[in-house]
């Protein structure tokens, strides 16, 4: 067995990671509560403000997490992840650039959670794929 090296950098990097993946995922709480809120009749000015603020936490979380990803699929999976945040910043820009028919962002939100519920699945699925090759291959 290996021992993982531990240094402060390494333990900096992992927190902020964690950090950064906290914030977008209150990001997407957000999201989902202000495309609730129309369906609710709770007001389509307050929805858009708090779109604007889940889009822009889920951006930002997505850019700044660094996942340490060594596989390639790994790594596209993290990369499609980030395009789920910025298809609900597309959605930002629909919500304000034609206001009386506004349904082109749903659609970009729809995509983005479609994206989203894609790598949430897969990405744990590789990750323990990647795992169970890694330990094949010590065997061998």
């Amino acid at each position: 067995m290996t021992k993982i090296k531990t240094t402060p950098e390494t333990i900096s990097e992992s927190r902020t990671s964690a950090i950064m993946t906290l914030i977008a995922t209150l990001g997407l709480l957000l999201i989902l509560v202000a495309t609730a809120l129309p369906l609710l009749h709770g007001g389509m000015g307050t929805a858009r403000w708090i779109y604007v603020a889940g889009a822009a936490m889920t951006v930002i979380g997505r850019l700044s997490a660094r996942p340490v990803a060594h596989d390639l699929r790994l790594k596209r999976l993290y990369r499609l992840e980030m395009w789920s945040s910025l298809f609900f910043a597309a959605g930002v820009f629909f919500m304000f650039y034609n206001e009386t028919s506004g349904r082109d962002w749903i659609a970009f939100t729809l995509a983005g959670a479609f994206i989203q519920g894609y790598t949430s699945v897969m990405i744990p699925r590789a990750i323990k794929k990647a795992g169970e090759e890694v330990r094949k291959s010590k065997k061998s």
